[in-house]
């Protein structure tokens, strides 16, 4: 596509920061491979480059010139700084205001990129009128995100050297409560940039590691403040004295420090007796500087701790609300029910609501009074090539559709993956949910008795609902994983959301490869008895609603295997995934697994013959104990 249409893909790169960047970062993942045609690999290595050199930027752009010409007829002080500003730019230097530097965590500054024209007096008015401000002062426009994602990943190699999961979590902390200094900023996740935000605050004592023997992926709770545009002003201009106003007391009152540069505009419309914030942030960056020399990186969390509990601000709370804060509560710890172990630090973390995480995250947030106040999440992963895990999530959200299409009643949830090279990506969260693993663990208790736990007694409404959900959900994934040959299907991979569906996850051996080539798990998918259990057992109704559904979604999936089998053939071209590893062999085996030589008939007989056979798989308590063994996942 890019060969054909070159014109609209850099089009689209002028309109748009995050699509250049989720380009760039896709064509670095897939250029990696050394097996490319040679045709093929200069030609994304072009792209990337051609969209690292921030060239691909709106056409309608003034020329820096004409910024410093606007400068200088400014007696503003803040703008004086800002022609000094552009003039480093454009030599390819960055500002040197108090030593910081675009990329410095210690700076409080690492993702500013110095550009003042969303903060002048012209941005304010336009916004106000309703018209869009350009950048005039050639500002690097993709370095700040890069900055933001590459010290998430730092984060995550780092924390992959540390040996115990506790150690982990402290460090995370301390990372975190780092990265915060420099927040809030023009930076966003790029998994949600379907609503355009920018940044706040990323609360250090919320996020947690999570479980993985050999590698250390976390999860990070962030706030954002909803905008119109993800490289204009970071809000509009009603909030922005109010954030400006907030992090200044937040600042004061010993919390995190950080440049005020991203929200610094020109207040009251250019009233020259307003406060030079430009000046203030190079006074609160000095500040920092100071207590940095005498303060240990592992010790920051702690403080973090201690000033996150003291700068809340005062606020009058009506009885009512009171009342309900404390029921909340109630219904808070009943859902929990989750302790938390220093060696499992995610199950509590994962564990809470959403709802409830949310609004006790707002409460305590010095910014959750904005109106666009919102929380997102994402996992970093480091040291895995994600490449695979994004087929996979293709292919299964192509099986989703299918099943729609036909109107067979089969549940998944494809989750979003970005790929930033060949051993690095972020992920999308399934929010409200545990792993079989933590609900053994921190329950000991079986899956039947965790449903009623629950969802109450099994004739009662909630749990025949739960009930169902399950059953949609396991077919559903019990094909998929026959279809697709999904390995290394142990409890720790397998999630169970609140409202009873079960979710697959990690999909790292596909196809043809499994987990150290053991070649452990021979079945066709996993079903284990606790699974049929829950169902009512083998001779229920909904256990032969089940197999029902399998053969419904084997039936629909082989009709419609023409939107299957060509995106695993293209990906398959040219590529050095391991799950490719068999060559033309891996197609010839998906297309025999979808049975396209039998009647219906004879479709129901082999479908009943696969989940008697995985029910009682020696493979599957083979592996399952290997896993108990080797890496302590019940």
């Amino acid at each position: 596509m890019l060969q054909i249409q070159p014109h609209r893909f850099r089009c689209r790169c002028r309109k748009s920061i995050d699509f250049s960047l989720k380009c760039a970062w896709l064509l670095d993942a897939y250029s990696s491979d050394a097996s490319l045609p040679s045709k093929k690999k200069p030609l994304g290595i072009k792209l990337r480059n051609l969209i690292l050199s921030d060239e691909l930027r709106p056409k309608d752009q003034k020329t820096t010139s004409a910024f410093l010409n606007v400068a200088t007829t400014t007696t503003k002080k803040s703008h004086q700084r800002s022609q000094s500003d552009a003039s480093a730019l454009v030599t390819g230097q960055r500002r040197p205001a108090d030593g910081s530097r675009l990329g410095d965590l210690a700076s409080g500054r690492a993702f500013d990129n110095g550009c003042t024209c969303f903060e002048s007096c012209r941005g304010v008015v336009n916004d106000l009128r309703g018209e869009k401000t350009e950048c005039t002062c050639s500002a690097p426009r993709l370095a700040p995100e890069l900055e933001f994602v590459k010290a998430l990943i730092t984060i995550g190699k780092l924390l992959s050297s540390i040996p115990t999961k506790e150690a982990k979590t402290t460090r995370l902390v301390a990372e975190l409560t780092t990265l915060n200094l420099n927040l809030p900023a023009r930076v966003w996740l790029p998994l949600n940039s379907a609503r355009p935000h920018h940044i706040v605050r990323i609360p250090p004592q919320v996020g947690a590691v999570l479980n993985s023997k050999d590698k250390a992926p976390y999860i990070v709770y962030v706030e954002v403040v909803e905008v119109d545009d993800l490289h204009t002003s970071i809000v509009t201009p009603k909030i922005m004295p109010t954030l400006r106003h907030t992090k200044s007391e937040e600042n004061l009152g010993g919390g995190d420090t950080t440049s005020l540069s991203a929200f610094s505009m020109c207040g009251g419309l250019c009233d020259d007796n307003d406060p030079d914030w430009s000046q203030e942030d190079d006074e609160i960056s000095q500040q920092y500087t100071q207590m940095k020399k005498h303060v240990d990186r592992d010790t920051i969390s702690q403080m973090s701790q201690e000033s996150s509990d003291s700068r809340e601000p005062p606020m009058w709370i009506a009885a009512g609300e009171i009342r309900r804060r404390l029921s909340d509560s109630i219904h808070e710890e009943k859902n929990k029910q989750f302790t938390h172990d220093p060696q499992d630090p995610s199950a509590a973390v994962l564990k809470e609501p959403w709802h409830d995480k949310e609004r006790r995250i707002r409460e305590s947030s010095p910014y959750g009074h904005l109106s666009t106040w919102n929380l997102l999440s994402v996992i970093v992963k480091c040291g895995d090539d994600l490449r695979q895990e994004l087929m996979a999530s293709q292919l299964l959200q192509m099986f989703q559709k299918i099943w729609e299409i036909e109107h067979v009643p089969l549940w998944v949830h494809p989750y979003r993956i970005l790929c930033l090279s060949n051993d690095s990506g972020l992920i999308e969260p399934i929010l409200n949910t545990v792993s079989l693993h933590q609900i053994k663990k921190h329950r000991q208790l079986s899956l039947l008795q965790y449903f009623i736990n629950e969802h109450g007694p099994v004739t009662t409404e909630a749990f025949l609902t739960a009930q169902k959900n399950f059953v949609q959900s396991c077919a559903a994934y019990c094909l998929f994983c026959y279809l697709i040959q999904v390995k290394d299907r142990h409890n720790g991979n397998i999630l169970l959301k609140s409202d009873g569906h079960l979710i697959h996850i990690d999909f790292g051996f596909i196809l043809s490869i499994s987990p150290k080539n053991l070649g452990f798990e021979t079945s066709p998918f996993k079903l284990t008895p606790e699974f049929v259990e829950v169902m009512g057992g083998d001779q229920s109704d909904m256990f032969e609603y089940f197999k029902i559904l399998i053969l419904q979604g084997l039936i629909a999936a082989r009709k419609h295997q023409d939107m299957i089998i060509p995106l695993v053939e293209i990906m398959r071209s040219g590529s050095q995934l391991p799950c490719f590893k068999s060559g033309a062999a891996t197609v010839q085996n998906l297309k025999n697994r979808f049975h396209l030589n039998m009647t219906e008939e004879q479709l129901q007989l082999e479908v009943n013959r696969m989940v008697e056979v995985s029910i009682h798989s020696l493979s599957t308590k083979l592996y399952d104990g290997f896993q108990y063994l080797t890496n302590g996942i019940l």
